[in-house]
């Protein structure tokens, strides 16, 4: 019981994201799982594999030390100049003609084993080390530690022996080689790879190839046929421009491990570590047995097992060699294939480390893969086989990689090389065990509760549903806030993230949206699952304001962490009546782990709430001073917009971008309100100093105020021009400003003390800062957080007056810059991607497109913006219904119903369908509907199927309607794109 709650109170919030987020991650088809050996074998991409293994962080810190003493103790400037020394070195490889390669002397000595390996002469090859003068090189050295490395040294490649690892790692390899320009891995979302339309796009411009295109004299760009308007046919295979190089050339028919693994005993003796067979081109089937010394052919048959050398012997140190001379087929193919993968660009070549997933697929061949059922079905759920026997330790990982030393640049570059790396790790192993829990191949750890309420650990990893388990958002909304909070959480994370401080840490989470569901996948802080709740919580609440604590150590961390994010350091008062200082949201949790590391959790109220979409009159006021009303309201123009719009939940909260922006614009008319009143004031002394001077001589300084203050006078014509887009004007005035108040009260600091203060004073209230003496915009996140008590009823009001200006501000000064920008094309969105970052950047949430919709309604100069704006809001209704509707489906019917949701979607369906049934024939049916009895295996929930076009239009009318408070009128996708003039 202790395990349960325990888990309960720090993971079933779905608390802290990582910086990383997997949001897209609803696979078409396919298996989830990656392979092993390329990725441990530092085979994966061009980074250096030492950055992701936890044994490696002694070899990084020797790296560091080394660069303090040859950089001669830091010097930052040295080190750079060290870093960007080039030199060639010659390679030396068994059946290959030297070659010269192009190395720095920053390069680790593995990054030329992974070069070798990617190399078209060489990429046979995977067991190997590199000598030098007989010295065998560390693949984790540095080059330039080398002694005696220089330009024109020869560095020679020596094959070594087999183990069982590097057997598995070598027929991984090949596989990957004749898998190179199959685009199936990318389709079905395996392996980390994503579609690359590099080639396609480009037309080989970027190739070696790109003078024939430029020889030739004409080139058709007229667009096709079905992307011009009006045209009735919009195929999906125009997505999809590599189909027709899609089908790879075939080497063999068959690679896989033979049935006669593992090797007995006594053939273990005779160093044969495994078994393969292989059917050729030339339908020849052979067994191939896996030695220390090499690969060579066998005598056993599917029946017989004779594991001894076949007539003639053929012994070599690569498959490929072996297969090159056993068929003629295999030989030819394999070249042609090999310069066919040369030709490609690296980057359709390198896994993606964040891996894309495509929202439709071809149907595709199916074809025997041994090493992919190996990797789904073999007993590798979490372990690492780079770690032999032991799961890879992600918490200490990722924490480990932030406390790197980030003192010299090249120090900054590991470190930033060493995140990015482990992050990108984390990601693909969450998602494999994300898809695994949904998949039912992993066991909960609290089987006995319902299936939304399961938590499971897998790979060192934590994973929790986005379901309410506990009633924990009862208030907010309940499952709908439980889907929306580790959104919220990421956004935290994220920026507590940029701040990067010192001694401050967050847990690395992945969030993966699969069939419906939303999965958080955490890493698990030291100790947590051995702790009772009220052991492992320090600062913080658990139970939403009734018990807070607050912790010293937290409240320097995070108090430091609060001047950046302009998060304000506020008191609440806990059930038993004592005020409690904290420095960010009640929901955030500290918990001090076993490694003596200060985690923070539950990041998602971060920012303040945006009370455009929470019902002001509905929020009490929970306040210890009942003497002044604490309440707020929202002015006439947000009212007359239609705000506030109630969601349904009530986490909704503003962006940073806005935050920042709404501080900047209001330290801007801070600093012009004071200038101004400070001129008066100098102008009102300068008045009486001339009028006991019957000869006054006007200097610089007084013509430099009088000119200012004419410019203030006229304060309507500085709005007019501001309206026009005169900001150089601005920023010139607001620079004037600033100098006016530093020379001002810096300068007759005594004379003026008085004075001044009255007048930063005044300046300070016309703003809103929280204090009268100074200019103080930060913001309390709990102002509207029900359940959470406050001190001072006046200090309330002034909080929440500020997060009212800041959702104001949004309305009625960002979106419309936003679409003053449109208008002069200083910002041109070209689809909904765009569109979202350009929105993003101004602080604007996207629950906010419904408003901005019809505002470029009613401007034809940017009719093609709201076209997109439109299909973006109709995108995302349709995207909502998906999701609840693909999770009430099962397994069995996923294919049909969303076959089912589509027609349903771009045609039009009366009546439901559920004919789409693999287990019975027409016949079948009827003789069982004659008999009155149904076949158990097809009595699968049809509810989907009850889904006719127009519930399904209603439904995303009244989606658009309740979240972004857009009307829609049309009731199929003929009339949206009669309406909306789509292009493409």
């Amino acid at each position: 019981m202790a395990l349960g709650s325990q888990v309960d109170s720090n993971h079933s919030k779905n608390e802290d994201p990582l910086v990383v987020k997997n949001e897209n991650c609803e696979l078409p088809n396919g298996d989830p799982e990656s392979k092993i050996s390329s990725d441990h074998n530092g085979q994966d991409s061009l980074a250096d594999d030492s950055e992701t293994k936890g044994g490696d962080t002694s070899s990084l810190s020797s790296n560091e030390n080394e660069d303090k003493k040859q950089g001669g103790g830091g010097d930052e400037p040295e080190v750079v100049i060290i870093q960007d020394m080039g030199f060639s070195v010659k390679i030396v490889c068994p059946g290959v003609e030297p070659f010269d390669l192009q190395v720095s002397s920053m390069e680790l000595a593995q990054e030329i084993h992974q070069v070798l390996m990617d190399r078209e002469e060489t990429c046979h090859r995977t067991c190997f080390s590199l000598q030098l003068e007989g010295n065998t090189l560390d693949n984790f050295a540095e080059l330039k530690s080398i002694e005696g490395l220089k330009e024109g040294s020869v560095i020679k490649v020596v094959e070594e022996p087999y183990t069982m690892r590097e057997a598995r790692i070598h027929v991984r390899h090949v596989r990957d080689l004749l898998k190179a320009c199959d685009a199936s891995d990318a389709y079905s979302g395996t392996d980390c790879a994503s579609l690359s339309f590099l080639h396609a796009v480009t037309s080989g411009d970027i190739l070696t190839e790109k003078k024939k295109y430029r020889l030739e004299a004409s080139v058709d760009c007229t667009p096709p046929e079905y992307i011009m308007p009006g045209s009735k046919e919009r195929p999906l295979l125009p997505l999809h421009p590599g189909m027709k190089d899609a089908k790879s050339l075939q080497c063999v028919k068959v690679l896989t491990t033979s049935g006669w693994n593992p090797p007995p005993g006594f053939r273990k003796m005779h160093g044969d570590l495994m078994y393969l067979y292989v059917v050729t081109l030339e339908d020849k089937q052979i067994h191939i047995t896996a030695c220390t010394r090499g690969f060579f052919i066998n005598q056993s048959s599917g029946e017989e097992f004779n594991p001894r050398p076949a007539y003639p012997s053929h012994l070599n140190h690569s498959l490929i060699d072996l297969l090159s001379q056993v068929s003629s087929s295999f030989k030819r193919n394999f070249s042609t294939l090999i310069k066919r993968r040369g030709s490609r660009h690296p980057f359709e070549r390198v896994a993606t480390p964040y891996q894309l997933y495509s929202w439709c697929s071809p149907p595709l061949e199916h074809t025997i893969d041994a090493i992919r059922a190996e990797d789904t079905f073999s007993s590798k759920l979490g372990y690492e086989e780079h770690i032999p026997g032991q799961t890879r330790d992600w918490n200490e990982e990722l924490q480990t990689t932030r406390e790197l030393s980030r003192k010299t640049l090249p120090d900054r570059l590991l470190r930033e090389r060493a995140i990015f790396k482990v992050h990108s790790d984390f990601v693909a192993a969450a998602t494999r065990g994300a898809l695994a829990v949904l998949d039912g191949n992993v066991m909960a750890i609290n089987p006995g509760e319902e299936a939304k309420m399961q938590m499971f650990i897998w790979n060192n990893i934590f994973f929790s549903l986005g379901f309410d388990v506990r009633d924990h958002y009862k208030e907010l909304g309940g499952d709908a806030a439980a889907f929306v909070a580790p959104k919220n959480d990421l956004q935290g994370v994220r920026v507590y993230s940029a701040v990067d401080l010192e001694g401050l840490y967050t847990l690395g989470t992945v969030v993966i949206d699969y069939r419906g569901y939303r999965v958080t996948a955490q890493s698990i802080i030291p100790g947590i699952l051995e702790r009772e709740q009220d052991q492992s919580v320090v600062y913080g609440s658990v139970d939403f304001g009734k018990t807070v604590l607050s912790h010293p150590k937290y409240m320097e961390l995070l108090g430091k962490a609060a001047q950046q994010l302009k998060i304000l350091p506020h008191t609440v008062i806990n059930d038993k009546g004592d005020q409690i200082e904290l420095c960010s949201s009640v929901e955030c949790k500290g918990i001090i782990g076993n490694d003596s590391r200060h985690y923070i959790l539950d990041l998602l109220r971060t920012f303040p709430p945006d009370v455009h979409f929470l019902s002001l009159k509905a929020v009490e006021v929970d306040s210890a001073d009942d003497t002044v009303d604490a309440r707020v309201e929202l002015n006439s123009e947000s009212k007359a917009m239609g705000f506030p719009v109630i969601h349904k939940h009530k986490l909704s909260c503003l962006r940073q971008e806005l935050i920042d922006s709404f501080v900047e614009s209001r330290y801007m008319m801070f600093i012009k309100n004071a200038a101004y009143h400070l001129q008066q004031l100098t102008l009102k002394k300068q008045q009486d100093l001339t009028s006991t001077n019957q000869n006054p001589a006007t200097s610089p300084t007084q013509k430099q105020l009088t000119n200012h203050s004419e410019g203030e006078d006229t304060g309507e014509e500085r709005k007019e021009k501001k309206k026009e887009g005169g900001e150089e004007e601005d920023e010139m005035e607001a620079d004037e400003a600033k100098k006016i108040v530093e020379n001002l009260t810096g300068g007759e600091k005594k004379e003026l003390e008085e004075s001044t203060k009255e007048i930063v004073a005044k300046a300070a209230r016309s703003v809103g800062s929280l204090k009268d003496c100074e200019f103080d915009i930060r913001f309390n996140p709990d102002v509207f957080s029900p359940g959470v008590k406050h001190g001072d009823s006046e200090q309330l009001r002034r909080q929440r007056q500020l997060v009212v200006d800041a959702a104001e501000f949004l309305v009625t000064v960002q979106i419309p810059a936003f679409i003053r920008e449109c208008l002069d094309h200083s910002t041109a969105p070209m689809d909904g991607v765009t569109l979202s970052e350009a929105l993003h950047s101004r602080g604007i949430n996207i629950r906010y497109l419904g408003k901005i919709a019809d505002r470029l309604a009613r401007l034809p100069a940017l009719a093609y913006l709201h076209t997109i704006a439109v299909i973006e809001l109709w995108g995302r209704a349709v995207k909502h219904l998906f999701t609840s509707y693909i999770q009430q489906t099962q397994l069995m019917s996923l294919a049909p119903a969303g076959a089912h949701f589509l027609n349903c979607l771009l045609c039009n369906v009366l009546t439901a369908n559920t004919s789409q049934d693999e287990f019975q024939s027409k016949n079948a049916k009827k003789r069982n509907k004659r008999k009155g009895r149904m076949n158990r295996l097809t009595s699968d929930s049809t509810e989907w199927a009850n889904l006719t076009t127009r519930i399904l239009w209603n439904q995303i009318r009244a989606e658009l309607k309740s979240y972004w408070d857009y009307e829609l009128t049309c009731d199929t996708v003929e009339e949206l794109c009669e309406t909306i003039p789509c292009t493409s």
